[in-house]
């Protein structure tokens, strides 16, 4: 299978080309308007998949480096400001949480908690699928792939359980018995857990990192307690909704938890290397959560972390150098945040914002705030994942917002979580979704149609619980 599409690649170059010779607008920079025209192509190109993400951004950082635009006539500063992302110390984070999750998988603890889970509360499919996200809930702070969380944890324990009691595929009757209820509440749930922490998924950091452009920090504590109100009831409530309206036909689960309780007897007792990884990740929560007291940021606990799994011998530097997935967000990710920081360094995101702010500007804050959130969520349609959606539109968004009053921490935070809840709209909408959809326990118009209205909760329990609680907390 040919990882490049020429027709999708031709388009992109296309766009890039229009863009690059259309009229200047006044106030715009040459130089800004010209890494517009790449980083829309570059975004382009990984919408309609002219190629792996990886191969995309280093398009991207090759274009910036020939054409000269982020040091015009420096051709050596040119390479060094198009490479800048890699010394980016939120996405080393990244990369860093990949390796430690990778010791979740290496020593089995992750299934293990998976396991446990449902031992505890599968005695009914409510329970079970309870279970399933409480084990998602707990691996997420540590697993910032949530494609990796769910498709290398939760979904084959999901598909298993499903199996086991005759529900596949096959047919309506045998994949609505309990398969298609489990895995349209694992998917979703995985979005949930994945805006409760800010190193659950990629497009958190690079949120955080944005945002910081404009001089608002965000810790990750600051995100987890304004997170953990709307969140924590997206997570109660979800269950409860698909439970309502896409119910099981199978209710009662009896056998679910003599099942993980043989598969937790195979995998006999807890080993030396799964006490280690639990070590490591009470030491890591630790530093994130308390690291300020310390004068310490998340990376620098997230190479603490990495360093215990390695003298330990719980991972070793060949499982480092296999773990594919970090390095290629690490390249993917240094790109994209490399021409967002320079779009706005540039003055493009400052100009955008102001042209914007223009039209919305007599709104009162109030007003503008869910006009901003909603239009935002609602182009997730167009986007196959969150980290595409944040890098091409987050800080345009941002900008706009607090130029006409709304409280920046605010809005910062609500649009990170944002691009990860609308990922409930389509079948393509985050990474884990084709695992999940291509497992055919759900049709595309039951994706889509719940998808829809488990979104409108999602947003209406973060305006109406998250305002509650922000305001509790100040941050408007």
């Amino acid at each position: 299978m040919k990882e490049i599409k020429p027709f999708s690649m031709l388009a992109a170059v296309a766009v890039t080309l229009v863009i690059w010779f259309l009229p200047i607008p006044a106030g715009v920079k040459e130089n800004a308007w010209h890494l517009f025209a790449i980083f829309v192509g570059t975004i382009l190109g990984i919408i309609l998949k002219a190629g792996s993400m990886g191969t995309m951004a280093m398009l991207g950082i090759s274009a910036c480096a020939v054409t000269q635009v982020l040091a015009p006539g420096e051709p050596s500063k040119a390479v060094t400001n198009a490479l800048s992302g890699f010394g980016n110390s939120v996405i080393w984070l990244i990369g860093l949480a990949f390796f430690i999750a990778r010791g979740f998988v290496k020593t089995g603890l992750g299934t293990r908690i998976a396991y446990y889970f449902v031992k505890l509360f599968g005695r009914n499919s409510l329970g079970l699928m309870y279970g399933l996200n409480l084990a998602d809930l707990l691996l997420a702070p540590a697993i910032p792939s949530n494609t990796a969380r769910a498709g290398g944890v939760i979904f084959p324990i999901m598909k298993s359980i499903a199996i086991n009691y005759d529900s596949t595929p096959d047919s309506e009757a045998s994949r609505k018995k309990i398969g298609s209820f489990l895995t349209l509440g694992s998917y979703n749930n995985n979005m949930v857990t994945s805006v409760l922490f800010l190193t659950a998924t990629a497009s958190n950091p690079m949120a955080q990192k944005f945002a910081k452009e404009l001089g608002i920090t965000i810790s990750w504590t600051s995100w987890f307690i304004a997170a953990s109100v709307p969140g924590l009831l997206c997570f109660i409530l979800l269950p409860l909704y698909l439970y309502k309206f896409y119910a099981p036909q199978l209710k009662k689960t009896a056998d679910a938890p003599s099942i993980a309780s043989q598969k937790l007897k195979e995998m006999g007792p807890i080993t030396k290397q799964e006490w280690l990884m639990i070590f490591t990740f009470v030491v890591l929560l630790t530093l994130w959560i308390f690291g300020n007291l310390f004068s310490m940021d998340a990376t620098t606990g997230a190479l603490i972390g990495l360093c215990i799994l390695l003298l330990t011998g719980v991972l070793t530097w060949e499982d480092v150098k296999s773990e594919k997935g970090a390095w290629d967000t690490i390249v993917w990710f240094s790109s994209l945040v490399m021409m967002g920081s320079y779009l706005n360094s540039l003055g493009f995101i400052g100009w955008f914002g102001k042209t914007v702010s223009a039209s919305i500007g007599h709104l009162p804050w109030t007003t503008a705030f869910p006009v901003i959130i909603l239009i935002y969520s609602y182009c997730h349609y167009m986007f196959a994942s969150a980290t595409a959606h944040a890098a091409s539109m987050y800080l345009v968004f941002l900008t706009v917002g607090v130029s006409v009053g709304i409280p920046g921490p605010m809005l910062a935070i609500f649009l990170g979580a944002a691009a990860t809840l609308t990922g409930s709209l389509t079948h393509y909408g985050h990474g884990p979704a084709p695992i999940y959809f291509g497992s055919n326990y759900v049709t595309m118009k039951e994706w889509w149609v719940h998808g829809f209205f488990i979104s409108t909760l999602f947003l209406l329990v973060w305006f109406l619980a998250g305002g509650a609680w922000w305001h509790l907390l100040g941050l408007w």
